[in-house]
């Protein structure tokens, strides 16, 4: 799982909370904005892993030294771009990462989970939706990166696509007790490792509930259950 808070005070309160209830610490864009890149350094300096999801988009230079300098914070384990920034900007920070034994996997965001077929319409794109998503995955994993972020629902076709070892992350995870929120594409804990995900983002059923330990050990228990039946 991976989740996040958008003040370093919180956060650091709910890092110490969680312990290793949580296998990333996800510091988001709101987090990063406010609190820069000592959000990291605090967070990893109380021993949590880091899945640094700024989700970069811009033109191959400037996104190579984004992650460039992203892939030398202190604990960062993951991080993120935008698939839609092309093949050449992908390609651009796979070599800005390096390929080292500790260079952070980085993963492409596909189509954000807020978004269905309507949305895509008013945008002007058309076609369905996991047919967009899956040419993405296949242009993240031939610029060479290590996965995606998509939803539970384009999962399969993802595996299927790009191989066993190739890194799914599915985002919009909600337990059946909890309101989608402003997610369109959502998944259960249980239906999203049935899928075939690597890892959960799982973020406000956490950060809202009134006891977030609780409520991150439940998700896991759920995890640990979906994982032992999916064998």
């Amino acid at each position: 799982m991976a989740l996040d808070v958008d003040r370093l005070g919180p956060a650091c309160a709910l890092a110490r909370q969680l312990g290793d209830a949580a296998g990333l610490l996800k510091v988001g864009s709101q987090l990063f904005a406010a609190e820069g890149p000592r959000a990291v350094e605090k967070l990893a300096g109380l021993g949590a892993a880091i899945f640094l999801d700024l989700k970069f988009h811009d033109i191959p230079n400037t996104v190579a030294g984004a992650v460039a300098a992203a892939a030398q914070l202190p604990g960062v384990r993951m991080l993120t771009v935008h698939t839609t920034g092309g093949l050449a900007m992908m390609q651009a920070a796979r070599e800005a990462v390096g390929r080292g034994k500790d260079t952070p996997a980085l993963l492409g965001v596909t189509l954000l989970t807020s978004l269905d077929a309507a949305a895509l319409r008013k945008m002007g794109m058309s076609g369905a939706v996991e047919s967009r998503v899956i040419s993405l995955a296949r242009l993240a994993k031939r610029a060479g990166l290590n996965g995606v972020v998509a939803s539970s629902r384009e999962a399969k076709s993802i595996r299927r696509a790009c191989g066993p070892k190739f890194i799914i992350a599915v985002p919009g995870v909600r337990p059946r007790t909890t309101s989608v929120q402003d997610q369109a594409r959502v998944a259960t804990p249980a239906e999203a490792i049935g899928a075939g995900a690597d890892y959960l983002i799982v973020g406000r059923p956490i950060t809202g509930a009134k006891n977030p330990r609780a409520a991150a050990l439940a998700i896991a228990a759920e995890i640990a259950a979906a994982s032992a039946s999916a064998r």
